[in-house]
């Protein structure tokens, strides 16, 4: 069964900004330029039957598309050992509002329940779980300043994850657009 979830892909310019970020910490798994996203929503396993329930729900998903761009870096779990490195949004409204709104088709499909953790739109750049702290400390002083250019967020994906030997591909299973405004 394919593992769902829902994001908004991030354009070639911005792509190339992050992986350009991707050095100077050793141990480090970097994500590269063809997973970076910004996950809206995770669904986990499905069946077919409830995959084609949660395309059906995203097809009346109404938002207007918006301007986004990354700012700043942080790192999960905001207490204790950080597991991962991700970039943060300079805006984060927007994308919050969308993810409200992917929420209320979701809650038509009977078999995905609603997420109970607490959202934190991002970015992942890296996981970090067999990095020293010191050595995560440094990186993020030194890209603490980190901002790409504003890009056109115009359709929302819904990806499947396939787990491979050299960690999880990711291929879209469809695409909703947003409103233009």
């Amino acid at each position: 069964m394919p593992r769902l979830f829902i994001g908004i892909d991030l354009p070639e310019g911005v792509d190339d900004h992050l992986e350009m970020m991707c050095y100077g910490l050793p141990e480090a798994r970097w994500e590269g330029a063809d997973k970076f996203h910004l996950t809206l929503r995770f669904i986990g396993e499905v069946d077919g039957r409830v995959h084609r329930e949660i395309v059906d729900a995203l097809q009346e998903l109404d938002s207007p598309s918006f301007m986004l761009g990354l700012k700043g870096m942080g790192v999960f779990p905001p207490r204790g050992v950080p597991t991962s490195v991700w970039a943060g949004l300079a805006d984060p409204g927007p994308v919050i509002a969308l993810r409200q709104k992917v929420d209320a088709c979701l809650r038509k499909v009977p078999d995905v329940p609603p997420d109970p953790r607490k959202f934190t739109p991002h970015v992942t750049i890296a996981r970090v779980g067999d990095c020293e702290l010191d050595d995560v400390m440094v990186y993020l002083t030194e890209h603490a300043l980190m901002r790409t250019e504003l890009f056109p967020v115009e359709r929302v994906l819904l990806f499947s994850s396939t787990k491979t030997h050299r960690g999880s591909a990711y291929r879209i299973e469809a695409a909703f657009p947003l409103r233009p405004v």
